[in-house]
């Protein structure tokens, strides 16, 4: 579809929530241009190639009743492409491994006094009544776990994976968060309680890519490498600029984190308004991805309930996608968030591979290192938002603070956490709000 409207729109970042804005603007006649930093779309949904196959820097799946995302594979018809299997899912505790898949699996998790299994069981059921939200925005998770199951329960269970999400900032941690979390595990449930995953073959990067060809074909386009130093009005338009050019436009989309935001309208808006987008704070992620000649074990994903081991997942993603897909390799993912100011967080792939292998080999005795054919490691400053007590306070506008600039961001996605789903739910209803707001008469 041509452009069909004298509007421009720009839209800064190439991540999933600016893709899909620009497919609503663009489909509807709108002229759009993407400005993306780095060298690939996607952001953190970004991928590499693994046996000739294109694999996630940071793993990824979504759930069965992620209704978003699945409606636009839909629509971009790559609904085949989609797989969707009960996965096997377990906790690592007191050097040992625990099954924790189905509602039998919980009966017989030993850790627990009987009791407690009980009172953990209960919670989930518990946390899935409640409707609205905001009656725990008052509380951490931290008070409100404990008040559901009891503190043995969030010693063993919620404890060390509310460390291992959130690091220093664990004790802030709004129970909306945690909540949400719940909430959405138990609705991603097969008839047997197992819980039900999916994944797109190809990686969720052949979306970005699929999508962003649907919104070149409409007439917009696509700058990598095009960072963004600021943006600012400019005679009743808004201009943007980056390091070899400017661009002038009606409105603006910003997708980045608040705090880049911040630094782009530093030098105009106000030092109130810069501060309420520095004021919610973030922790960053490295992910070591290994490819290995045999697995780890049969578990797709396995929280790590143990305070001495410092990742607080080990996902095993060909116990999920088939290793025939990546020539015969099996996929091993390493999560671990971390402020971006911990030295581990600046160590290159090598480095970070002798730190990794010790707790590798004591988590499994069996593992060799000449299973290893290569290793990989990815970073994000700006993985996850530390969602706080009363965060809806917190939260920007999406209409910021000129008119004609837009704010779409992962810190917005509340009460749920940010995520690809997300992502595309707030990008497409922007996108649609905006074009309506900028539709001309005939």
């Amino acid at each position: 579809m041509p452009n069909t409207n004298s509007k421009e729109v720009i839209i800064i970042g190439a991540g999933f929530s600016g893709l899909a804005a620009a497919y609503e603007l663009t489909k509807r006649g709108i002229a759009v241009t993407v400005l993306e930093a780095s060298n690939d779309i996607g952001g953190l949904a970004s991928a590499f190639e693994v046996g000739g196959e294109r694999l996630d820097k940071f793993y990824h799946h979504w759930f069965t009743n992620d209704l978003e995302v699945m409606s636009l594979i839909s629509e971009l018809g790559l609904a085949d492409n989609v797989k969707i299997n009960p996965t096997n899912t377990g906790v690592y505790y007191a050097n040992n491994f625990f099954k924790l898949s189905t509602p039998r699996d919980l009966l017989n998790f030993t850790p627990l006094a009987f009791l407690d299994r009980i009172r953990l069981g209960l919670l989930a059921l518990k946390a899935r009544r409640i409707k609205n939200w905001k009656v725990l925005e008052s509380k951490t998770a931290e008070e409100w776990l404990r008040e559901l199951g009891g503190e043995q329960v969030y010693k063993v269970i919620w404890q060390p994976l509310l460390k291992g999400k959130f690091g220093p900032y664990a004790e802030k941690v709004s129970a909306v968060w945690f909540w949400n979390k719940l909430k959405l595990r138990g609705g991603s449930r097969g008839k047997g309680g197992e819980e039900r995953l999916a994944y797109l073959k190809g990686s969720f990067a052949l979306l970005a890519e699929t999508l962003a060809k649907r919104i070149v074909e409409y007439g917009g386009r696509i700058e990598l490498n095009s960072p963004v130093n600021r943006f600012q009005p400019h005679d009743g338009r808004w201009e943007v600029v980056t390091n070899s050019t400017s661009f002038h436009c009606d409105r603006v989309i910003a997708t980045p984190a608040l705090p880049l935001i911040a630094d782009m309208i530093s030098s105009w808006a106000t030092p109130a308004y810069v501060a309420s987008l520095n004021r919610i704070e973030y922790i960053g992620n490295v992910c070591l991805v290994l490819e290995l000649t045999q697995p780890l074990s049969k578990t797709y994903w396995l929280n790590v309930n143990d305070p001495d081991f410092p990742f607080v997942g080990v996902i095993e993603h060909t116990n999920f996608e088939k290793p025939e897909t990546y020539d015969g390799r099996h996929i091993v993912y390493l999560s671990k968030y971390l402020p971006h100011t911990d030295p581990l967080y600046s160590m290159n792939a090598d480095q970070f591979m002798e730190y990794a292998l010790p707790y590798l080999k004591r988590m499994f005795p069996a593992f060799n290192t000449d299973w290893i054919l290569k290793h990989y490691l990815w970073r994000a400053r700006w993985s996850q938002p530390v969602v706080e007590k009363n965060y809806s306070q917190l939260i920007p506008s999406e209409d910021a603070y000129e008119e004609g600039m837009h704010i779409c961001s992962m810190a917005q996605i509340y009460p749920e956490d940010r995520g690809t789903n997300y992502a595309i739910r707030e990008g497409r209803k922007v996108g649609m709000r905006i074009a309506n707001l900028l539709q001309e008469p005939i």
